[in-house]
């Protein structure tokens, strides 16, 4: 990923014959791209103002079930602009069965759905506290050691009844196991014990974008803490909806869930670039 950057921000002594912005990254529904444009310029997708760094970086996030055809709209310093039609992957996604989750988990009881308002709140502005630093310069990498138990975009099937899609990438292991920090940032949240989540943590890595760690058995961060990438930041339960022990890791370019497995493929491809 630094290395992709470190291009970019090369070709930012070029930038005044730049008007249409130069992407790298997967255009597929749940993608994760990351862009320079010339630095002044402002960038719009789908009429949508996007957070763009003093040097023209960017990044733009793609939902599951996002159209295929996206606009991006770059203006130069001269006010000239510049539209790239783009044309994102068509993917199919997983169905999954889970069964033997604890019943309130699955179907909450009605005095459970006040606590959840309060938690979804609590989420909410934690992901509304944007950092305007890049803690994504070093990619991303999996928060835990284990095998790939559920996949981003799956459609899943709970206790017999059929649920929303799955937004996450799980990573199965024993109770104990260390959980990292996948990049660098700021703690937002920090709670131990969410209805569904079990122990959760949020990391702003900047521009939007951040990573959500779940169904943890203890945190060692709180909410203020920079973290490193690869910091020991958790240890790994089954707390919350969970049918065994596993971190379940999201991330979010605000409030566009995209794929991590697509992030840590693009992080791969540019690690492996001559």
């Amino acid at each position: 990923m630094r290395q992709f950057l470190g291009i970019l921000v090369c070709l930012v002594a070029f930038a005044p014959t730049l008007q249409a912005a130069e992407l790298k990254g997967r255009l597929a529904q749940g993608g994760l791209v990351f862009g320079l444009a010339a630095p002044g310029s402002s960038v719009r997708l789908n009429d949508k103002p996007v957070m763009v760094a003093a040097d023209g970086r960017f990044v733009i996030g793609f939902g599951r079930d996002a159209p295929l055809e996206q606009r991006l709209e770059t203006i130069a310093p001269d006010g000239t602009p510049q539209v790239q039609l783009l044309q994102l992957e068509d993917r199919t996604f997983k169905i999954e069965r889970v069964d033997g989750l604890p019943p309130k988990t699955v179907t909450p009881p009605p005095e459970y759905y006040d606590r959840r308002k309060r938690e979804t709140a609590m989420v909410r502005k934690a992901r509304g506290e944007i950092s305007e630093q890049l803690f994504w310069e070093d990619g991303f990498r999996l928060p835990a050691e284990g095998r790939i138990s559920g996949v981003y975009g799956s459609q899943r099937i709970l206790n017999g009844k059929p649920r929303s899609p799955h937004y996450g990438l799980d990573v199965a292991a024993p109770k104990g196991t260390p959980v990292l920090a996948p990049a660098s940032g700021i703690v937002r949240l920090a709670e131990p014990d969410f209805l569904l989540e079990g122990g959760i943590l949020i990391i702003d890595h900047g521009f939007g974008v951040s990573s959500t760690l779940m169904h943890l058995q203890s945190l060692d961060v709180a909410v203020g803490d920079h973290v490193e990438q690869g910091q020991k930041v958790a240890s790994l339960g089954a707390t919350g909806r969970a049918s065994g022990p596993h971190v379940d890791w999201r991330i979010n370019w605000f409030d566009v869930r995209v794929d991590p497995a697509l992030v840590l493929e693009e992080a791969a491809d540019v690690a492996g670039a001559p």
